[in-house]
C-alpha cells in the first residue's frame, strides 16, 4: 500500500467484518515531537490473545478466499521502517483498537493520502456504522461525530447528492485547513 489512508480503510474494513458498530478514527500529527500517530478502535467481535499474538503474521487472516493477511503486517513495517512503532489490542466480544506511529519527517514515510475522501467514503459507504473521526495536527484539530448528521438527516439520507458534496466540502475545508500531508 502506497498511501497511509489506504491502511486506515483496511483496518477500518477489517472492524466492519467484525460486526463493529462503533468505529473511532484518530489521526495526530505533531510537528515538535515529530510524530504521525494513527488510532483506530472499534467495538467488534474482537480477537483472542493467540489471535492478536499472531495477526502481524502475514500467513495469518481469517479470511476464507485467501490464506494471507497482508494489510497488518505491512502497516508495522512501514512504521517501523520509519523510527515508528506498532500495537494492536483486543478482547474477544469487547473490540479491537489498532494504534501506529510513523516518525512525521521521516523520508520514507508513505504520504498520508486523502483523508477527506477516505473518510467519506466510510462514512457514505456504512452508514449502518456510528463514526467518529478526529484530525489533528499540533494544535489545530477537527472532530466529526456522526450522530448529528446522521439525526438531522433521519437516517438514510447519506448518499443522496446534496448530502455527499456538503459532508465532502466540510471534511476538505476542515482538514486541508490541518495542513498534515
Amino acid at each position: 500500500m502506497r498511501e497511509i489512508t489506504l491502511h486506515i480503510l483496511d483496518i477500518a474494513a477489517n472492524s466492519i467484518s467484525a460486526g463493529a458498530r462503533n468505529i473511532f478514527i484518530s489521526i495526530i500529527g505533531n510537528h515538535k515531537d515529530d510524530t504521525l500517530e494513527i488510532t483506530i478502535s472499534d467495538d467488534g467481535k474482537g480477537m483472542t490473545p493467540e489471535m492478536v499474538a499472531i495477526v502481524t503474521d502475514p500467513f495469518t487472516t481469517t479470511r476464507t478466499e485467501r490464506n494471507v493477511g497482508l494489510g497488518i503486517p505491512l502497516l508495522k513495517a512501514a512504521a517501523e521502517a520509519c523510527n515508528g512503532w506498532f500495537n494492536i489490542s483486543s478482547e474477544l466480544g469487547k473490540g479491537t483498537k489498532v494504534q501506529v506511529g510513523f516518525q512525521l519527517s521521516h523520508i520514507d514515510r508513505m504520504p498520508l493520502g486523502d483523508v477527506p475522501s477516505t473518510l467519506l467514503g466510510l462514512l457514505i459507504g456504512t452508514p449502518e456504522v456510528h463514526w467518529t473521526f478526529r484530525v489533528k495536527n499540533d494544535e489545530k484539530e477537527f472532530y466529526f461525530d456522526d450522530t448529528e448528521l446522521k439525526r438531522e438527516l433521519g437516517g438514510d439520507c447519506l448518499s443522496e447528492p446534496e448530502v455527499i458534496r456538503y459532508v465532502r466540502e466540510l471534511f476538505t475545508e476542515e482538514i486541508d485547513a490541518l495542513a498534515l500531508n
